[in-house]
């Protein structure tokens, strides 16, 4: 299997999220809160990301799961308005620097990110303000953009 990152970005093909989504910090209380009423779990639609340390909680969520919750999560530190650009290419554990080149790449554009990764696949949120300009720079680096 390809390990060079250079190689599998080329082989990608970028999944642009039709949804904006939040970016959204909350305290344990408030988690606690959306724990207790299960009505406001996300749908299962869309992606989304519940992610835990010792600091904080941090939920990606789309603008109608957003508009769900935010009754309950008022004290909620939120960013709003990014876009979820997904590379489609299933990446080996031990490849290295993929996401490395992919920072590169926007940092030079400009363009700040937000890195997620699951299992096999890698993700960026980026602010809607600068989709066009991170698809431009991305363009010439991947097999396709959709």
């Amino acid at each position: 299997m390809d390990k060079n990152s250079s190689s599998l970005l080329s082989k990608a093909k970028i999944e642009v999220s039709p949804e904006t989504y939040s970016v959204i910090s909350l305290m344990d209380k408030e988690w606690q809160s959306l724990l207790e009423n299960p009505e406001l779990s996300p749908r299962m639609t869309t992606p989304f990301m519940i992610f835990k340390d010792k600091w904080e909680i941090t939920l990606v969520l789309d603008e109608v799961d957003y508009q769900t919750v935010k009754h309950v999560i008022r004290e909620a530190k939120v960013e709003k308005n990014f876009r979820l650009l997904s590379f489609d290419v299933e990446l080996p554990f031990d490849v290295v620097g993929f996401m490395a080149h992919i920072s590169e790449i926007l940092a030079n554009a400009g363009i700040s990110i937000l890195p997620i990764s699951s299992f096999s696949r890698d993700h960026v949120l980026i602010s809607q303000h600068d989709l066009a300009e991170a698809l431009k720079a991305l363009r010439d680096h991947v097999d396709e953009i959709c």
